[in-house]
């Protein structure tokens, strides 16, 4: 799978998928274009959620990463994980 934004490619790799979306681990994810968000969401089943800014060429995607450090246990298999969303394209 891969991640696509501004015709930069995020990640590229194997994914896990739950609730329809592809989450990379971290070793497959081009962390410089990733910059730490202070915006956490809460899912009942996963658990919380931290988020990063994606920026390409100094355009600055707000939010549209996310990361599960610490799931639920239902959750475990995303740990560490990153998923995208806000116009990332992810394709196999």
């Amino acid at each position: 799978m891969r991640a696509l934004w501004k015709d930069t490619v995020l990640a590229n790799g194997p994914t896990v998928t739950v609730e329809g979306n592809e989450y990379f681990p971290m070793d497959a994810v081009s962390q410089e274009h990733l910059r730490p968000s202070d915006h956490t969401t809460a899912c009942p089943w996963k658990g919380e959620a931290g988020y990063f800014d994606v920026v390409v060429d100094g355009e600055v995607n707000p939010n549209a990463a996310w990361i599960y450090r610490d799931p639920k246990p239902a959750a475990s298999e995303i740990a560490g994980h990153v998923a995208f969303w806000k116009g990332v394209e992810v394709t196999d």
